[in-house]
């Protein structure tokens, strides 16, 4: 899972870029939030590709943090151009699905990550 991960985040990305040049030729409210989505949707793979080549665990687990944190805002970005009917909810609806999944799995590895530092403090 974690060597899929690199790869599926970066489809994710280039699924963004598109949609935001899609949003570039608005003006006004469209092109603020495509400008938001641009930055957090490219940056959940960018975190992934720095902590795949990280240099401790400690490291490895803040990259993957930043990139859950940006997952989630990504799906909230998502979720309102749809439910302000800015992109059609079916275009976005696989995305926001996506956006979903990477959560979880981003989730879970920093939980694993977590719980196994805090079981090695406690008996070190």
């Amino acid at each position: 899972m974690r060597q899929d991960l690199p790869k599926r985040s970066f489809d994710f990305a280039k699924r963004i870029v598109a949609l935001c040049k899609h949003l570039e030729d608005s003006h006004g409210v469209s092109r603020t939030l495509a400008d938001q989505l641009f930055r957090s949707g490219t940056s959940i793979g960018a975190n992934i590709e720095e902590g795949q080549a990280s240099q401790s665990e400690a490291d490895f687990l803040s990259k993957y943090s930043i990139a859950c944190k940006e997952a989630r805002e990504t799906h909230y970005w998502l979720r309102l151009l749809s439910e302000t009917n800015l992109v059609s909810a079916d275009r976005l609806t696989d995305m926001i699905q996506e956006a979903d999944e990477l959560i979880a799995i981003l989730t879970s590895i920093v939980r694993k990550i977590r719980a196994k530092r805090e079981g090695a403090s406690a008996n070190g």
